[in-house]
């Protein structure tokens, strides 16, 4: 089975009518960090609500100010609405692409840490790179979550589509393929977003179970121009032909 580690958004959906469920890694290994999270944001105090959700604006911060253990739930592969999220466009998909993403997505949230995409999340904020109260997040989940990852992922096959900062959450240890996207030799960083989101898209659509298998995909605009194998990474490094 391939399973696709992916990155969240700054952007998120409002709103979500999805029931409670235990989240990928036990809800109660999140408790400390949502507890703080939660006392924070229903504290009264705007400059540290406007520091955590990295706002200078307190009107801004209106939108995420709630009791997180009592809002609306969306599954996280829905919450977010950033740039991957708008080229997977989700909602466009068939049921079958849809619960693929929501079983084999594992998204590195700023507050949650790794969640599966169908685990059912919070509107939230928190600046990527903020601390939350005490916890620093990438810290806190790498010590708290990687056993788990490795033990959940051993016998699949990883497709890393993750910004490079959400490596901090989570290094993979075992063997795993990574992508790079180019546009007359040089690396993209907006479009880069747009692609992990068409890969994804793709690979959601084909139900793509191993990495030979994605190998084999064709996806519209891209072409492959080079294959890196360094250590443990294989790095799929793409030509942009459609910009």
């Amino acid at each position: 089975m391939l399973k696709i580690l992916f990155s969240p958004a700054e952007g998120k959906k409002i709103g979500g009518d999805e029931d409670k469920k235990e989240l990928f890694g036990s809800n109660s290994a999140r408790e400390g960090i949502l507890n703080e999270y939660n006392t924070i944001v229903n504290s009264g105090n705007n400059d540290a609500i406007k520091e955590l959700f990295g706002f200078k604006k307190f009107s801004d911060c209106e939108a995420y100010i709630c009791d997180i253990f009592n809002s609306p739930l969306m599954c996280a592969i829905e919450r977010y609405n950033g740039v991957a999220y708008e080229y997977l466009d989700f909602d466009s998909l068939q049921t079958e692409a849809k619960e693929y993403l929501k079983s084999n997505t594992i998204i590195f949230s700023n507050l949650y840490g790794a969640i599966l995409g169908g685990d059912t999340i919070a509107n939230y904020k928190v600046k990527q790179g903020n601390n939350v109260g005490s916890f620093i997040p990438d810290k806190f989940y790498k010590d708290r979550f990687s056993y788990q990852l490795e033990l959940y992922l051993a016998n699949c096959e990883i497709l890393d589509l993750r910004a490079g900062y959400y490596d901090k959450f989570y290094e993979v240890k075992k063997p795993y393929t990574t992508l790079k996207f180019l546009k007359e030799g040089k690396t993209v960083s907006h479009w880069a977003k747009a692609y992990r989101g068409l890969v994804l898209k793709a690979v959601a659509q084909n139900e793509i179970n191993s990495i030979s298998e994605f190998m084999s995909l064709e996806i519209d605009g891209l072409s492959v121009a080079e294959i890196k194998v360094i250590k443990n990474r294989t790095e799929i490094v793409y030509n942009i032909t459609n910009l």
